[in-house]
């Protein structure tokens, strides 16, 4: 194997060690971005298209602007560059890139002489793994006699494959590479190796008269180990609506399995080794438990991921999620958080517009900021790229409550619990259920739902602010005053003042309504 060495303005990047040393300090860098930069050294003599980049460093996968700008802004980091500056890397506009630093090239060895004959066998590269969870879905087995029923496993292979992919935070291989192990006996090693993936799907489905089994695994391609695994067994009433089913609760199952699974690798990782990703998946785990301290800590390590990557808009995302969280909760002021929040939404649309979680950002800042029609809207544009996004699902329930519309709130309310019962956003879920109860004056069931959602969370602000209200107004004055006591242990700055500017009614009746409430409960 050749080992070539480049050497330029202090720095010293090894292909064969894959090291990019500054000095003698080593630099951390992601392996695209290595790929990247090895690239353009190699290709200097010219502009390299962004075609080009992809083709070369992604293997021609489908790679959207901002992830390619996030690694080019990566690599002139490493090398000490930047965008502004652009002495190493320089952009051509509408062309594409060059190196146009002054670099030293070292090689030594080379090939063997029968590797250099023509039409020589040689082994496929290993792909290097991207800079999100890679994932591959393998075409599920059909375990049934009838060979005919293979349009139905390979129906929900391809439905997990689409579903997966509208998750922007993930790497999902197309159908036609995944399908090329159908019928095949093969390694997770192997897999991995070929497709550049972390993760491995993989199932059976077995039918049998008007009842089908379908099991589906989640394996990690570095251990060998199952992360998930479930079975699913169901009546063929509707074929079609229960491969819908089934492909809804294999995603949803996977989706936080993941996070977890990613969580875990970063917490393993040298502190010089950590990158963006890395923060966001802890920041992840941290705002998931919805604390005051946890929503801090959360808002720390996103801060230190935007530092590494200033266009990273997953981490811009979170940001402006996590403070509206902070201010739906009564932790938080609005007039405070609201304009931090809303440029770090508009920055995560602008480095990813077909990105869910980018949206239920801005929805979120729309929302708090009175603008409920275009908060309505974002929601509706997240639900549109990823049908089963809780969270976003759940802040359209909310902002279609202060709408007025309780009907469609609740609905809404319950296809969040339902697309996600064991998330740890439950409770809120319930919370919000209740409050469209009590918009539609159904005060027994609001405070069902409401006794719900503080069963499951103790220290849950708006369910007890619902619990209030709707005992308020049922006459249950002893359960009134008892939910307000509670709610303010959770929200000591809990006041008449602070509801009637802090929360974002469209109809005055229904701030009254609400507030009249809290007046029967005690509160002044």
């Amino acid at each position: 194997m050749t080992h070539v060495t480049f050497s330029f303005d202090n720095h010293t990047l090894d292909t064969s060690r894959r090291e990019l040393r500054r000095g003698s300090e080593l630099v951390a860098t992601q392996p695209q971005v290595f790929d990247l930069l090895v690239h353009l050294l190699k290709h200097r003599d010219q502009v390299v298209s962004r075609d080009d980049l992809i083709a070369l460093v992604w293997g021609g996968r489908i790679v959207s602007d901002s992830t390619l700008d996030s690694r080019i802004n990566a690599a002139r980091n490493a090398v000490g560059d930047n965008g502004k500056e652009q002495k190493l890397i320089r952009t051509f506009p509408r062309k594409g890139l060059r190196f146009v630093g002054a670099v030293n090239k070292h090689s030594d060895g080379g090939p063997p002489a029968a590797a250099l004959q023509e039409g020589a066998a040689q082994p496929r590269p290993v792909l290097a793994l991207p800079d999100r969870p890679a994932i591959a879905v393998l075409p599920f087995d059909n375990m049934s006699d009838d060979q005919e029923q293979e349009y139905f496993s390979d129906g929900i292979s391809e439905d997990i494959i689409t579903a997966l992919s509208k998750l922007r935070w993930f790497f999902v291989i197309a159908r036609n590479s995944s399908f090329t192990y159908k019928g095949k006996a093969v390694h997770m090693r192997q897999i991995a190796a070929e497709l550049g993936v972390r993760y491995v799907v993989e199932g059976s489905v077995r039918k049998s008269g008007d009842r089908v089994r379908i099991t589906a695994q989640l394996n990690d391609t570095a251990t060998g180990s199952h992360i998930w695994a479930e079975h699913y067994d169901r009546n063929l009433t509707d074929v079609f609506a229960v491969q819908d089913e089934i492909t809804d609760a294999i995603v949803m199952a996977i989706e936080p399995q993941i996070y977890a699974a990613e969580n875990f690798r970063s917490r393993r990782k040298p502190p010089n080794n950590v990158d963006a990703w890395d923060l966001v998946m802890r920041a992840l785990s941290h705002h998931w438990r919805v604390t005051r301290t946890d929503s801090a800590a959360a808002q720390a390590l996103l801060e230190n991921a935007i530092a590494i990557d200033p266009n990273y808009g997953q981490a811009q995302a979170l940001i402006a999620t996590n403070q509206m969280f902070g201010v739906h909760l009564g932790w938080t002021d609005i007039a405070s958080a609201a304009p931090t929040a809303e440029r770090a939404a508009l920055a995560a649309v602008s480095a990813d517009s077909e990105d869910a979680w980018a949206h239920t950002a801005l929805g979120s800042v729309y929302f708090s900021t009175r603008r409920l029609d275009d908060s309505l809207s974002e929601f509706e544009r997240a639900l549109q790229l990823n049908p089963n996004f809780s969270l976003a699902q759940g802040y359209y329930a909310l902002a279609l409550c202060y709408s007025g519309r309780w009907q469609d709130a609740y609905a809404a309310a319950q296809r969040a619990i339902r697309q996600s019962p064991r998330d740890p956003s439950s409770a809120i879920y319930h919370g919000v259920a209740a409050y469209a109860q009590f918009v539609g004056k159904n005060y027994s069931e609001a405070m069902t739902l409401a006794r719900e959602a503080t069963r499951q969370r103790g220290d849950l602000t708006g369910a007890y602010r619902v619990l209030t209200v709707a005992a308020g107004m049922a006459g249950q004055i002893d359960v009134a005053k008892a939910a307000l006591a509670e709610l303010r242990r959770t929200q000591p700055n809990i006041s008449l003042a602070w509801i009637a500017t802090q929360l974002p009614w469209k109809l005055d009746a229904d701030r009254e309504h609400y507030l009249e409430g809290f007046r029967r409960a005690g509160l002044h």
